[in-house]
């Protein structure tokens, strides 16, 4: 069988990167395609992977509007000329892909806030496989998983160490630090959203370094480091979360940091404009588990990372938390290869075979949303300023 895998974002190289590899491992040949923004081809080469680019997107606003005809030009030529049996990937693209080489389409997704990309891409495919938080219903094709999808590289049966990363960072064996994270807001599904104020940004930086060093991992590259007591986190993006999973503490106002903290056991603070009542469902159950804080309030973002910076148990509790969450999650990877070779043994377009792959569900009916942000059981301002916040920032 021949797997055709998109990664339009580094994310999404973590995703697919050892599905690809246990499949071509067990005789399979796979083909990446590409889109060339942030470090995406930087992990694609680290991680050995057969790739190919379809075109490129900068981290500015609308880049990828400008960009579209060339993108579906070339992913239409290459699909055809690679011949795939099956599409894995997310969206348009992915759609695109199948439907030109008259195949069968999965997509992997976690974005509930893409209705247009939804709209567009689901009547095109067989099947579309999302978190059991995923708050829409797509109809028929639509199956859950039991986890999210960070968890086809951090599950713990795949996830470990690759450096010592202290080492590489410069940092102490006590040393307490922290990440900052910050966002270019340059993604189709960004647009009218935004993070931390330039000044904001430097004022988060000058209150964690009190009491941690600090690292930044500034996405559009707006922030003057010279200015603020802070590092840059300059290491190879793939050693990305050996450092998270050392860190004391992690801020961003992205989004896909704030869940690979969570399920690596790292103490989180997310702050944007999607924070809110009408949140992702999987930053809400990640918050109602006590893993992150979701944060409007820029005051509550400096008095949430102060209490947990000054709380010498708080690594401990954060990875029992941590232990106990994952204690019911799938190995996204397991999933994908399973899916993938249940279309091989159906031998047809029908993804009928997908119904007996363990850890996917069809998506249940009739489903209701855990809303309420409740103080005993919820750690944060639930997007509403300093309201229901506990003493300390903690349950």
């Amino acid at each position: 069988m021949k797997y055709l895998f998109f990664t339009n974002t580094p994310a999404q190289v973590h995703q697919y990167r050892r599905a690809v590899a246990a499949l071509r491992n067990r005789g399979h040949r796979a083909l990446v395609l590409a889109r060339d923004y942030g470090c995406t081809e930087a992990l694609l080469e680290y991680y050995d992977l057969p790739y190919e680019l379809y075109g490129r997107c900068e981290t500015a606003k609308f880049s990828l509007a400008r960009e579209l005809p060339k993108h579906a030009a070339r992913i239409v030529w290459r699909t055809r000329q690679y011949d795939p049996d099956c599409v894995f990937g997310r969206g348009a693209y992915a759609a695109l892909a199948g439907t030109v080489a008259r195949v069968p389409v999965v997509l992997v997704d976690d974005s509930g806030n893409t209705d247009l990309d939804h709209a567009i891409s689901v009547p095109l495919v067989d099947a579309v496989l999302t978190p059991h938080t995923f708050e829409k219903d797509l109809g028929e094709k639509h199956y859950e998983f039991r986890g999210f999808k960070e968890l086809a590289y951090l599950h713990p049966d795949e996830w470990e160490f690759q450096t010592d990363v202290r080492e590489e960072l410069g940092v102490g064996a006590e040393e307490d630090y922290a990440i900052v994270r910050l966002n270019a807001f340059g993604s189709h599904h960004d647009v009218g959203k935004a993070g931390f104020t330039p000044e904001k940004r430097r004022e988060l930086v000058e209150a964690l370094a009190r009491d941690a060093t600090v690292f930044v991992s500034d996405e559009g590259g707006d922030m003057d480091l010279d200015r603020v007591p802070a590092r840059e986190f300059d290491l190879h993006p793939a050693l990305l979360h050996d450092a998270l999973a050392e860190a004391s503490l992690l801020v961003a106002d992205t989004q896909t940091m704030v869940t690979e903290a969570a399920l690596l056991g790292t103490p989180a603070i997310r702050s944007n404009s999607f924070v809110g009542d009408d949140d992702m469902g999987n930053f809400v159950e990640l918050e109602r588990e006590g893993l992150i804080y979701n944060l409007e309030s820029f005051d509550a973002v400096l008095d949430a990372a102060t209490d947990i910076l000054a709380d010498d148990g708080a690594d401990q509790r954060w990875r029992n938390l941590r232990d106990d969450y994952l204690a019911d999650k799938v190995n996204l990877t397991e999933v994908v290869v399973a899916v993938a070779e249940s279309v091989s043994a159906t031998g047809e377009v029908s993804l009928a075979g997908i119904d007996r792959v363990s850890g996917v569900s069809p998506r249940g009916r009739d489903r209701t949303r855990a809303r309420a942000f409740d103080p005993e059981t919820v750690r944060s301002d639930g997007g509403r300023g300093d309201a229901g916040r506990t003493e300390g920032g903690r349950r």
